[in-house]
């Protein structure tokens, strides 16, 4: 079920009958109809291994299962809200920065430490937010939160993207992930001491960053 952007800090979902799905706890702002919201502890499609992954990534609240006839409105926060669509392919976001995703999608864990170990580093050292990511796979839409906004960049062959690891939100495609590090690069651009990470995604897909590096 697709979202409808109502402004930049909030979308509409339509709920119907015999479909169902997912947000985090305390995305509902409002409803019409006859709609119900009850904790998923089996974390959406991705069962028993998807809801282990997001406690070790420390995210031990369930998503909230949505069900039901009507209408729902979401938003967190006051935070940006980008919506993705899904064709088939595979979505690696943050748990944190889901807002809510169509229940058709397959949902799992990866610990990111098996891209090279890129990620795994960059949650570790640099972010702190553990060293696990949802993924989301197949054809739906997911409704994801940032901070100050949300701009796609396309990664295309021979032409990577680099990203501070702290701006990063989400990514798609067949893309591989490396990360760099240039020593005094924060302090020439006032960010603070010591060293400075840079991510490098390669390959086809896009890579969504946010305008700030504010975390959730």
């Amino acid at each position: 079920m697709p979202f409808r952007e109502i402004n930049a800090k909030m979308v509409e979902a339509t709920v119907i009958p015999g479909q169902r799905m997912f947000s985090q706890r305390g995305a509902m702002l409002a409803y019409r109809g006859d709609v119900t919201f009850t904790p998923n502890m089996a974390g959406g499609q991705g069962g028993v291994m998807s809801m282990i992954g997001r406690r070790a990534a420390g995210e031990a609240t369930p998503l909230m299962s949505v069900e039901g006839n009507g209408t729902v409105m979401f938003g967190h926060g006051g935070h940006h809200i980008q919506v993705i669509g899904l064709t088939g392919d595979t979505l690696y976001v943050e748990a944190d920065r889901l807002l809510a995703f169509d229940g058709t999608l397959e949902q799992g864990t990866m610990f990111m430490g098996s891209q090279g170990g890129v990620m795994g580093m960059v949650r570790g050292q640099v972010t702190g937010q553990g060293l696990f990511t949802t993924t989301l796979k197949g054809h739906g839409s997911v409704a994801v939160m940032a901070h100050g906004g949300v701009i796609e960049l396309p990664i295309a062959p021979g032409r990577p993207v680099h990203v501070d690891p702290q701006a990063y939100v989400a990514h798609h495609g067949d893309v591989r992930n490396k990360l760099s590090t240039a020593l005094g690069w924060r302090d020439m651009v006032g960010r603070g001491s010591g060293e400075a990470f840079q991510l490098e995604l390669s390959g086809s897909g896009a890579v969504y960053v946010q305008a700030s590096e504010e975390k959730l």
